[in-house]
């Protein structure tokens, strides 16, 4: 398939936000967030205002019948706003709820009646766990096969108005990317509930392969057509405690971590899995245990909190700073 192609802003902040920090960029300007209150404010480097645009992004729902009920009417409110488009990082179902073609079907029903290019990822919620009684006993891979045929069937996004995506492989179709304005987006299917590495390894190993490839060729295209940031969307929270289980995101952030590193741009990764609007910074360079400069992770709110968070690129001259702010 087609290989399609994402500059930068530096945040040092703390772990975690839920509090303010205050943060110096590379030209001594500083970033500004505020956690659980409004937004986290990206004061520019210097240099005239290039170009500017904003995404949608959210996960983790709708997970019971009220959100059932009211999602369509965040969707309707999405579409209001003026967005480049919007990506759903996984999770569109409790992990109990049928894994049922029916509710899949009503999902992208839902997807394409927004205005927006929308973009799916698949989360735990959607295949790996759907092995399970309450869940339908289905065979995960079946269950992936059939995410991949209604949800990544094409060379383009879903919603109204869409655009095109290049796609990994027929193999893994999920895996895809698109370029907006000098900015590198990206896809990756990497669930929660460990990465599907206890239950399934085989599959497991074949995937972080594929994903691995995916994140070296995206790096690669971002510096060779000098893109000023490179912007990865995913479900699982690779940081979550790995306690009594494998913890099968070791490569994933071995490779994004090498990746940021050889980078001059900024990276920005947006995740959900454990239902808890953040933003922080917390890759470490294993080289001398700091944090990666140019790293910066956004998680989406998660059911029972149903919100989506609004993320606002703009550029300068020089560098690309980032907006990020709940969509309600």
């Amino acid at each position: 398939m087609s290989a399609f192609p994402a500059g930068p802003v530096t945040f040092h902040q703390s772990r975690d936000i839920s509090h303010v920090v205050s943060v110096t960029s590379y030209q001594s300007r500083f970033f500004r967030g505020v956690i659980g209150g409004v937004a986290l404010w990206a004061a520019l480097c210097g240099g005239a205002l290039a170009a500017e645009f904003t995404f949608g992004a959210l996960g983790d729902t709708p997970y019971t019948r009220f959100e059932e009920a009211y999602f369509p009417e965040l969707l309707a409110g999405m579409s209001q706003e003026d967005l480049a488009f919007v990506v759903h990082v996984g999770d569109f179902k409790a992990a109990r709820a049928p894994c049922s073609d029916e509710l899949f079907r009503q999902r992208r029903e839902w997807f394409d009646l927004v205005r927006h290019p929308f973009v799916f990822v698949p989360g735990d919620n959607e295949w790996t766990d759907c092995s399970g009684f309450q869940a339908g006993g289905h065979d995960p891979l079946e269950r992936l096969a059939k995410l991949r045929e209604l949800f990544s069937g094409s060379e383009e996004s879903l919603g109204r108005r869409r655009i095109r995506l290049a796609r990994q492989s027929p193999d893994y179709p999920e895996h895809a990317r698109w370029r907006h304005g000098n900015v590198l987006f990206m896809t990756l299917n990497v669930p929660g509930n460990a990465n599907n590495a206890r239950h399934m390894p085989e599959e497991f190993r074949s995937r972080s392969a594929a994903v691995a490839r995916w994140l070296e060729q995206s790096f690669n295209l971002a510096r060779g057509d000098r893109l000023r940031a490179v912007v990865i969307f995913m479900q699982a929270n690779p940081w979550v405690s790995p306690t009594n289980r494998y913890f099968g995101y070791r490569e994933l952030l071995a490779t994004m971590t090498r990746e940021t590193l050889g980078y001059d741009g900024e990276v920005l990764l947006v995740h959900g899995d454990t239902h808890r609007f953040r933003v922080d910074s917390p890759l470490d360079d294993p080289a001398t245990g700091a944090l990666v400069a140019n790293f910066t992770r956004v998680e989406v709110f998660g059911s029972p909190g149903m919100n989506w968070v609004r993320i606002r690129v703009i550029e300068d001259a020089e560098r690309v700073g980032f907006e990020v702010t709940p969509g309600l």
